[in-house]
């Protein structure tokens, strides 16, 4: 495909977004035009089982175009319990799910993969980059030591369950051109340079790992825009939107969802850049999520006061 050439990707009517699980809960918020959060009370009691919140993010995507509509499942959590725990307590049946997309191969965005597809009745298509499969993987502390990630995504326990894997470093649209699946982002941005210290071992050597299996998924909303939900935007969350631009060849921007990987002291020094390069998108809708981090999130509030929500599991946002 030409970079120059827009990425086919048709129009949809409605896009609901549902927090299946994040770094953050809270059952008091309040409910807007824009998210709908989950209720605090079932048949006038208070439930005897909660949500839960952990390090990892997972999303039930679902798009509307007139009578027909396609749900995905993007990410899968961080421990094998959250995520099927909290599909239970919000009643989501993995007979809902057309297909599961993972943005990157880090345990906390494919911990509860396996339990997920264990539970799956039918075949299910698995969206993922092929360095997904990446092994070992390190992140390097400043002494010396190398903390190894653990091994989320394996091809041969896959065979062994019901799911179709497409790989795919190129993007890759779902449902007749409904959802893009941005593939391998082109990094531009001089300020976003990905995650220090990460580290792999290929052909017996240990290189940096630029996690090019870093993906988002892109949506175009009916007379809005586009919707681009990431996954923690390992390439930058301004990348991410600049690639889902070119290659859609749509220049408006409705809503940026997701983790954009800015906390920490290596990246609280780019939150800035990131408000100035994002402002300029004027985004409707801007829901950071998982590993923003806090002093990020406080930014975006303060920059953003009439786009900006704040998330939580369970939480829906529709937009249309």
């Amino acid at each position: 495909m030409d970079k120059n050439e827009g990425f086919p990707l048709i129009e949809v009517d409605r896009v609901e977004i549902l927090t299946v699980i994040d770094n953050y809960v809270d059952l008091l918020l309040a409910n807007t035009d824009t998210v709908t959060r989950p209720p605090l009370a079932n048949k006038g009691g208070l439930p005897s089982d909660t949500l839960l919140a952990e390090h990892g993010l997972s999303l039930l995507v679902t798009v509307y175009k007139g009578e027909e509509k396609h749900t995905i499942l993007f990410d899968a959590g961080y421990s094998p319990v959250g995520v099927l725990h909290n599909m239970a307590q919000l009643g989501i049946n993995t007979e809902r799910l057309d297909a599961i997309v993972i943005s990157h191969g880090h345990m906390d965005h494919t911990g509860g993969l396996y339990g997920i597809l264990d539970g799956t009745p039918m075949r299910v298509p698995l969206v993922l980059h092929p360095d997904v499969f990446l092994f070992p993987r390190y992140f390097g502390l400043d002494d010396g030591r190398r903390l190894l990630f653990p091994r989320c995504v394996d091809r041969d326990k896959l065979k062994l369950r019901k799911v179709d894997v497409l790989e795919s470093r190129a993007p890759t649209t779902l449902f007749d051109d409904m959802i893009l699946v941005t593939g391998e982002i082109e990094r531009v941005t001089g300020f976003e340079k990905g995650l220090p210290n990460a580290l792999l071992e290929r052909n017996g050597k240990t290189e940096q790992d630029p996690i090019t299996d870093d993906q988002g998924l892109v949506i175009n909303l009916k007379g809005k825009g586009l919707v681009i939900i990431s996954g923690c935007s390992h390439a930058g969350i301004v990348n991410t939107v600049l690639f889902a631009k070119q290659i859609t060849g749509i220049e408006r921007i409705h809503g940026i969802l997701g983790g954009f990987h800015l906390t920490g002291p290596f990246f609280e020094q780019i939150i800035e850049e990131t408000i100035n390069e994002l402002r300029g998108m004027e985004p409707q809708v801007l829901v950071p999520m998982h590993c923003t981090g806090w002093k990020a999130i406080q930014r975006f509030e303060e920059e953003f006061p009439s786009s900006f929500v704040l998330n939580s599991v369970g939480s829906t946002f529709t937009l249309s």
